[in-house]
């Protein structure tokens, strides 16, 4: 399996514009998830993007995932732009669905010197309780969706495990859908 991080650019006015379109989106991810396609994700506070983990056969997969979306077939995203993990820490469970805002997480991304270690350390930080899922992009960048709301927070627990320089880090605020 393929598992690739999906930034998706949202439209100027997307409250509004994904409003009829929301409750067939969120269905729509809870089945896909159900069959294993997707991980996890949500949007961004401000809402200018959004973010989803997908698990693929091959990457020719993605574009039906995302173009065939209500919320892109009805305007709310309008972009999106892919990468692809080349290692990844899947998550323990699949969490209840929460719509109201209220599950924010951390998004952290950056370098490290020492791939292997850092690999070991993101299984550690799930089994702390820390990191939801993440893992290495290009075999030196790292994306983590991290537990804590604040951003200081979760980039120090990376920066606390001694494969990352917090310096190098940086984080971004994420609502935790599913």
């Amino acid at each position: 399996m393929i598992v690739v991080h999906v930034v998706l650019t949202c439209a100027p006015d997307y409250l509004t514009r994904r409003e009829p379109y929301r409750q067939a989106h969120i269905e729509r991810l809870v089945e896909l998830r159900g069959r294993g396609t997707v991980v996890g994700g949500g949007p961004a506070p401000d809402g200018l993007t959004a973010e989803l983990v997908y698990r693929l056969r091959r990457p020719a997969d993605l574009p039906p995932l995302i173009e065939e979306d209500p919320y892109y077939t009805g305007g709310a995203w309008t972009a999106y732009a892919s990468r692809g993990f080349s290692q990844f820490v899947e998550p323990w469970t699949e969490p209840p669905v929460v719509l109201d805002g209220s599950r924010r997480v951390t998004v952290v991304e950056g370098p490290t010197d020492d791939p292997d270690m850092a690999q070991l350390a993101l299984v550690e930080l799930r089994g702390a309780g820390r990191l939801l899922f993440g893992g290495l992009l290009d075999g030196r960048a790292t994306l983590a969706v991290m537990r804590a709301a604040d951003a200081a927070e979760a980039t120090g627990w990376l920066a606390g495990a001694g494969v990352w320089r917090a310096d190098r880090l940086a984080a971004r605020p994420l609502i935790h859908v599913l």
